[in-house]
């Protein structure tokens, strides 16, 4: 069930760096715990009286229990999922649970406080919220404690929703099971830098923008760059990626190992310190975009690159969307290497305008930025040619800036747009935000065609993305159900045309559970089949993350 949002007006309210903020969301019922709980024809309900947490606890939990936990890989050439549903703790275990842990982990390393369950079972900028909390919110400070939490919850049955950022738009730390939140807020720390490797070890919640600063120094710096507000758990866990994906790749290129807490409290490390390896499977592989479901990464060992001798940031604009997008994939296919081409369309530049946090006043027109770094006589090569490729497709001229302090303003547009669409909102009003990818060259097709369709809409919405590598994003506000169902109509339509066009419902931000439904399109049943074998494998009882990527 979507939940409506709460208005905000800047972007300071916005982010998540306060780990510990009062969101103040709608009351949020824990009755009805069922695997359709967060579809989106639901029905909302909402709580009105001051004591509803443990009574409505009580029903949620009770509504889970006639469920079964047979789990049945069918022997057929289809593998067909299993018929039957897990069965989770009653309340009078999960109560156990949650007393085993303080007796492991001490008194205060968990929460029941009400606020802290809605911190962490809601999310204004999720396009998906659903009516359900987690139980409690436990904050280990180590591997080991990490594996006391998965023993304990998988000898009581109790599902576990890992939590880091807390910057998911596809509501991945959701609870529609109940269950324990495990913040991993006290794990935000560097376990071992090897410079001379190129290499850093790190536990879960550090910050890649912090970690960044930590390391300058070094001449070595960390590229993927996803929201600011982004963990490097989150990180792996969606394989994000972010601006500089067109020239460094994803979140999986960047990973040496992992260490990994599984479903009944094992511990694994995936393999060992060097830059490649053919020693067996690629466990970091199986590990990177599994959303939580199949294990919590507790520390991870990153590659590092080194801070390029120079660089660039410029701006144009063009007449067109798909003047924008063929500039962009003909830049792609030229073999220029640019560290950034990224695209806001003319409504994103008007509210960029709007929200003044730029420091400067944008034409409003379709507009490509774009990043460039390595040598001094490399980057002026790159410049001309984006230059000459921007001219033969109508654009207008290329700003270039060189200046560290005006390429910060220059490139802060691009990183304040989807929070400037946020503080857009008008009281009461929610945002859909959602992403998309295909082949660069059908790339001008998609986006002419879904730039259409979210005009003919007829509300308030905009695109912007990572074209240089074929994903690109779509954030529309809107109030109340019709609005929904018209929102919901455009984002499936643009979702199963990039599908039909060899492409993905998700470049970067991940299932969770906003776009479970275009699953089997995409991969095929097959491959929908073999992946929850490998759950079943790893997770028999379904504790970790459920409700997340596919159901049962």
């Amino acid at each position: 069930m979507l939940r409506r949002l709460s208005s905000v007006k800047t972007q300071e309210q916005l982010l998540p760096v306060a780990r510990r903020q009062r969101l103040k969301p709608p009351s949020v019922l824990l009755n009805g715990f069922s695997s359709r709980a967060y579809s989106h024809g639901a029905s909302e309900s909402r709580s009105k009286s001051a004591g509803w947490f443990k009574p409505l606890l009580a029903a949620a939990v009770a509504s889970v229990t006639t469920a079964s936990l047979i789990y049945t890989i069918k022997q057929s050439p289809s593998n067909e999922k299993s018929s039957t549903k897990p069965k989770y703790a009653t309340l009078e275990k999960m109560e156990k649970a949650i007393h085993e842990i303080q007796q492991e982990l001490g008194e205060e390393s968990i929460s029941t406080d009400d606020e802290d369950l809605k911190m962490h079972g809601y999310s204004e900028w999720s396009s998906v919220n659903i009516d359900h909390l987690p139980v409690a919110v436990v904050f280990p400070e180590s591997t080991e404690q990490v594996a006391t939490i998965a023993r304990i919850c998988h000898k009581h049955r109790v599902p576990m929703i890992p939590y880091s950022g807390g910057s998911s738009v596809e509501g991945h730390f959701s609870a529609p099971f109940g269950g324990i939140s495990v913040d991993f807020l006290n794990m935000s720390k560097v376990i071992a830098f090897h410079p001379e490797d190129m290499d850093i070890t790190v536990q879960p919640s550090v910050s890649w923008m912090e970690l960044n600063e930590d390391i300058k120094g070094s001449g070595l710096f960390f590229p993927v760059d996803p929201s600011p507000p982004a963990k490097i758990g989150g990180m792996i866990a969606t394989n994000c990626s972010g601006t500089n994906a067109v020239r460094y790749g994803t979140m999986k290129d960047w990973i040496v190992n992992l260490t990994v807490v599984l479903a009944d409290g094992r511990v694994i490390k995936t393999r060992q310190r060097p830059r490649k390896s053919s020693a067996g499977y690629n466990l970091n592989g199986l590990f990177t975009g599994s959303e939580g479901t199949l294990g919590f990464v507790t520390e991870a060992t990153l590659k590092l690159a080194r801070i390029p001798e120079e660089t660039g940031v410029a701006v144009t604009t063009f007449p067109t969307m798909r003047d924008v997008a063929n500039a962009a994939t003909q830049i792609v296919r030229e073999g220029i290497p640019v560290g950034a081409v990224e695209l806001m369309d003319d409504v994103q530049m008007v509210v960029i305008n709007k929200m003044g946090a730029t420091g400067r006043v944008w034409k409003e027109l379709p507009t490509l930025f774009f990043k460039f770094s390595g040598t001094m006589a490399g980057v002026q090569d790159n410049v001309e040619g984006v230059r000459k490729i921007v001219r033969q497709n109508n654009g207008g001229e290329l700003e270039v800036e060189k200046d560290k302090s005006k390429q910060a303003v220059l490139w802060s547009a691009r990183k304040e747009a989807f929070w400037s669409m946020l503080c857009m909102r008008e009281s009461g009003h929610e945002a859909w935000s959602t992403d998309v990818a295909v082949p660069i060259s059908r790339l001008p097709d998609l986006v002419e065609m879904s730039k259409k369709d979210l005009e003919k809409l007829g509300l308030f919405g905009s695109m912007l993305g990572h074209v240089g590598d074929g994903n690109f994003h779509e954030t529309i506000l809107f109030d109340g159900a019709k609005e929904r169902e018209m929102v919901s109509k455009c984002v499936h339509d643009m979702v199963h045309r990039a599908i039909e066009m060899e492409g993905t419902c998700t470049g970067e931000h991940g299932i969770g559970l906003g776009k479970k439904e275009f699953m089997e399109k995409e991969v095929g049943e097959g491959s929908l089949a073999v992946m929850r074998g490998i759950k079943i494998a790893l997770d028999p009882f379904w504790l970790m993350n459920p409700g997340k990527v596919f159901d049962p």
